[in-house]
């Protein structure tokens, strides 16, 4: 099966990034008005660019490392000017590493190849869920750190369900992709490790594990893993349990240890993204602080208005209180602005109290 990511030009002139397994039908849809969300306000949309890819895993992997890049980097990956794409992204690129997503996928190294990895993410087992709610926001976990193959074991009210959608807050790759199983074990016929994740003890003697754990044994070793999560109000079956080769459980609270669907979700999600190469957070630099000529004129500002208002009250507690402001003062590591927005703070009171004399 072939999975295509794309970016669109917006008729506000922004880009828009995604991935899916049918390419010609989603760009109509998105030029339709068919896709809710980003597009629908802002068509026309034009198509600029898509890249096959034979996996989903790895379709999400390229939406999530272009939707992050700059407006500079999309337009240098539109033009296939690779020269442009290093330096807009200010960094040297070995010449194999570039064309990553200017050929044929079938010609360039996966993206776990790329990595130095063979191993494919973890597969999430939801066993016998209850609530299409908590379906979703399960899958809304999964896909905030690169977990996209969803399997669901006899959802209580069966599949689909509409009331996982809004709760998914557009992670509707993971819910469109969900496979349905009669019981756990053909759920994870295909697995070569299956983790089961609970709090409680179930009478079963298995090696025991934190999620941190989990993920470096799941990266490390050989072929595919599931990890079962159960039902949101008991939890994994001792059957359950049994049919698992290691347990997954995180030091918590003895006096309340419930942990609701998603939360158990996301806390194995994130363990696993520590090892993937996903977006990080912008670096925001922070302003140089201000010289302490600066931080004095302000001080001393506020000194004199302090004696015009008669604060430093006794007399022989004036040096210490003059102190103990000065400290404060100097702790946060003002900036220069923040020094002139202080100073015209109290240029203005000073302003009032003229004026009010």
């Amino acid at each position: 099966m072939t999975f295509w990511t794309y970016v669109l030009r917006c008729a506000d002139g922004s880009y828009y990034t995604g991935h899916t397994d049918q390419l010609e039908r989603r760009v109509g849809q998105h030029q339709s008005g068919e896709m809710p969300g980003y597009t629908q306000s802002r068509r026309p949309v034009e198509l600029r660019w898509s890249q096959e890819f034979p996996s989903r895993a790895e379709a999400l992997a390229a939406e999530l490392q272009v939707k992050n890049w700059s407006r500079a980097k999309k337009e240098a990956l539109f033009r296939g000017d690779w020269e442009a794409l290093s330096r807009a992204a200010k960094k040297r690129f070995e010449a194999e590493d570039v064309p990553r997503y200017g050929v044929s996928a079938s010609s360039t190294p996966t993206r776990d190849e790329r990595l130095g990895q063979t191993t494919p993410p973890p597969v999430i087992v939801l066993v016998r869920p209850q609530l299409g709610e908590n379906i979703g926001k399960a899958a809304r976990a999964m896909l905030n750190f690169g977990l996209v193959e969803m399997r669901l074991v006899a959802p209580r009210d069966g599949w689909p369900n509409p009331q996982a959608g809004p709760a998914a807050s557009g992670a509707d790759v993971v819910l469109e992709g969900a496979r349905v199983f009669e019981n756990v074990s053909d759920a994870v016929a295909d697995c070569a490790h299956v983790f089961a994740t609970t709090v409680r003890k179930r009478g079963v003697t298995k090696p025991v594990v934190t999620p941190e754990e989990a993920a470096e044994a799941i990266r490390s070793g050989p072929g595919r893993s599931a990890i079962l999560f159960g039902p949101e109000r008991s939890g994994l079956e001792t059957d359950d349990v049994a049919l698992a080769r290691t347990i997954v459980t995180v030091p918590i609270n003895p006096e309340f240890g419930s942990l609701n669907l998603a939360q158990a979700v996301i806390l194995v999600a994130y363990e696993w993204s520590k090892g993937e190469a996903l977006a990080q957070p912008p670096e925001t630099e922070l302003p140089l602080p201000a010289p302490q000529e600066e931080l004095d004129g302000m001080i001393a500002q506020l000194d004199v208005m302090l004696e015009a208002a008669h604060f430093f009250f006794p007399p022989d507690r004036t040096a210490t209180t003059r102190r103990t402001l000065r400290t404060l003062l100097t702790k946060p590591g003002w900036s220069s602005q923040e020094v002139r927005t202080v100073r015209g703070v109290l240029s203005a009171l000073a302003g009032a109290k003229r004026k009010k004399d």
